[in-house]
């Protein structure tokens, strides 16, 4: 299939839709970031890589950064884990405090605010410099070029307050454990980090190869928990539109309000798409867009 001519073909038709969304303007760093940015990248398992628009230039991923956290949250802790965060939907936004009320303090899922940061605090029990493991992770994956955008994480901290209400709930209900600052600190520099198109495409290649990096072989996950988290990005990955993006794409992926996107097609590749603007769920207007285009156009669902 000639993906080139493919996302080509689609980002032409999806640039006159610019200009209906905005982008997140409750994290100040954020606000200065261009609207009319649009990259389309595509990483295979062959080792093929296809590019459009602004595809190599990086950006803050935000909530992408909870795939990585999951990964390694299920590497310290194995089924452990899911003994304080869960695995359903949420059907609220991202940041509600409403159902950890209901729950006792246990997340819906990981990709959640309140399930990341439970996820972060198991990490603190393992990880020594979590910062600095956090890259080092990442660069396993094998994407060049990554780094924190300090700027971003400083203003997330310093307006985070909603993300401090969420741990102190779930740590008056024993469901956290290290200081907050700790906790904010990691989460925050985890969500700033900055990568490109074509590095987060590539960067997500291991879910589409069963666990497995394809240009070291070396394995991330089992093939069974590879299955867990797909199923997770599926059903979990974009908030309270995740029904929404699984009818009219029909992959697992992950959003971040940075108006990053990644998707994967399993034994095949992975795509990513970078546009600012979001929809009203804090999802990329375009990116959704250009990802139901390309599963229509080439038939690449899981459905």
């Amino acid at each position: 299939m000639d993906f080139q001519s493919v996302i080509e073909d689609i980002y032409q038709e999806v640039l006159p839709l610019s200009g209906q969304g905005k982008v997140a303007d409750y994290i100040p760093a954020l606000q200065s970031v261009n609207p009319k940015k649009l990259g389309i990248a595509i990483e295979t398992i062959g080792g093929e890589c296809f590019m459009v628009g602004d595809a190599q230039e990086k950006f803050s991923i935000q909530s992408i950064s909870k795939v990585f956290n999951l990964t390694l949250g299920i590497q310290t802790k194995g089924d452990a884990l899911w003994q304080r965060v869960g695995v359903e939907p949420s059907g609220n936004p991202f940041n509600s405090l409403v159902q950890l009320e209901y729950e006792n303090g246990i997340p819906r899922n990981p990709f959640i605010n309140a399930g990341a940061l439970v996820v972060v605090d198991t990490l603190l029990d393992d990880l020594d410099r979590p910062n600095d493991e956090m890259l080092a992770f990442v660069d396993r994956l094998r994407c060049s070029q990554i780094d924190y955008d300090e700027v971003v994480a400083q203003s997330e901290k310093e307006t985070g307050f909603n993300n401090r209400a969420l741990i102190n709930f779930m740590r008056a209900r024993d469901n956290i454990r290290h200081s907050d600052e700790a906790i904010l600190d990691v989460y925050c520099h985890q969500c700033a980090i900055t990568m490109s198109c074509a590095g987060l495409a590539r960067s997500f290649l291991f879910l589409a190869n069963n666990g497995v990096v394809p240009s070291s072989d070396e394995r991330i996950l089992s093939s069974s928990q590879t299955k867990r988290v797909n199923a997770i990005m599926l059903t979990c990955g974009f908030y309270d539109e995740a029904g929404a993006f699984a009818y009219l794409v029909g992959l697992p992926g992950k959003s971040g309000v940075g108006g990053g996107i990644v998707a994967i097609v399993p034994g095949q590749l992975s795509i990513a798409v970078w546009s600012p603007e979001l929809n009203r769920h804090g999802n990329s207007l375009l990116g959704i867009k250009v990802l139901e285009m390309f599963t229509t156009k080439t038939g690449l669902s899981i459905f």
